[in-house]
C-alpha cells in the first residue's frame, strides 16, 4: 500500500506542477504572441522528439477525446487513508499517554475531524475576502496550519499529529481537483462543445485551486517522510514549530519550482 500511495503520489505532483510550469510559460508568451497575432506555443523536447504545445480558447475536438488528469489525486488520497487507518486507526501509534490521557476512539474522531474541517475552513477561505489576496491568504492559511499543528501535538502523538497535517494537505488537493477544478472543467468543455460562451471565472478558479495544489504538495512530501526523522521534528520539544517552519519552507521551495 505504501509503494502505491508513493507512485500515485509521484504521478500526481508530476503532473500538477508540469502543467502549472506549462501555463507560466504561455503567460510569458502571451504578449509576445498578441505582437505577432499567432497562438502561443511552447517548445520542447523529450526522450526522441520535439514536443510543440500550444494553448487553445476554443474546443477543436469533441469532449470525447479530450484528456483528463484525475485519477491520480483519488488514487492517493485513498491509499493514504488506508494506510491512515491501517498504521494509527488500528494500532496504538495514534495516542501516546504522555502527551493526553484519550482513548483510541477519541484520537480517531479527532482526526478524522481535523480532516473535514481542514477543507471546509480553505475552501470558505478561498471563496472570501481573503481569497483575494495572495498575502493575505497565505498568512491565514499559515496560522491555521500553526494552530492545527499545535492542537494536534498536545491530543495526538508526535508521529499521529504530523501525518494527520500532511492527511489535512492532502484532503484538501483532493477535493480541490474533484470538487472544485473538475466541476469548472466540465462546465467549460460542456460550454465549448456546444459553441457557447463561458464563464471565464470558472477557469480562473480552477487555475487558482491548482496553483494552491501546488504550494502544498512539497509541505506534504516533508510531512510524509517527517517518521523517519524524529528527533529533528516530532520527537523534538519545538514539534509543532518545526512543523510550521517546515511547512513555510515548503512553500518557498515550491515557488522556486513554480518559477524555475
Amino acid at each position: 500500500m505504501r509503494w502505491f500511495h508513493v507512485f500515485a503520489g509521484i504521478m500526481w505532483v508530476g503532473q500538477t506542477y508540469y502543467f502549472t510550469w506549462l501555463d507560466g510559460q504561455f503567460g510569458k508568451l502571451e504578449k509576445e504572441a498578441t505582437a505577432a497575432k499567432k497562438p502561443p506555443a511552447v517548445w520542447m523536447v523529450h526522450s526522441g522528439g520535439f514536443y510543440s504545445v500550444e494553448k487553445q480558447k476554443t474546443l477543436g475536438v469533441s469532449p470525447e477525446l479530450v484528456h483528463w488528469f484525475r485519477w491520480e489525486a483519488l488514487m492517493t488520497w485513498v491509499s493514504g487513508m488506508v494506510l491512515l487507518v491501517l498504521v494509527y486507526y488500528f494500532t496504538g501509534g495514534l495516542i501516546d499517554p504522555d502527551v493526553a490521557n484519550i482513548s483510541q476512539g477519541a484520537g480517531v474522531v479527532i482526526g478524522l475531524a481535523v480532516l473535514a474541517a481542514g477543507w471546509h475552513i480553505y475552501d470558505l477561505a478561498v471563496r472570501s475576502a481573503l481569497g483575494r489576496s495572495e498575502w493575505a491568504f497565505a498568512a491565514f492559511s499559515l496560522a491555521m496550519t500553526a494552530a492545527i499543528s499545535c492542537g494536534l501535538m498536545h491530543v495526538l502523538s508526535g508521529r499521529a499529529a504530523y501525518i494527520h497535517v500532511g492527511a489535512v494537505f492532502g484532503t484538501i488537493m483532493t477535493a480541490n481537483v474533484w470538487f472544485r477544478i473538475l466541476p469548472a472543467q466540465r462546465k467549460m468543455i460542456a460550454a465549448a462543445a456546444a459553441g457557447a460562451k463561458f464563464d471565464p471565472g470558472l477557469g480562473a478558479q480552477a487555475k487558482l485551486r491548482s496553483k494552491h495544489n501546488t504550494f502544498m504538495a512539497v509541505p506534504v512530501v516533508f510531512l510524509m517522510i517527517s517518521n523517519h526523522f524524529p528527533v529533528g521534528t516530532y520527537g523534538n520539544r519545538y514539534g509543532w514549530e518545526i512543523l510550521t517552519a517546515l511547512v513555510l519552507i515548503g512553500w518557498a521551495a515550491a515557488k522556486v519550482v513554480r518559477e524555475a
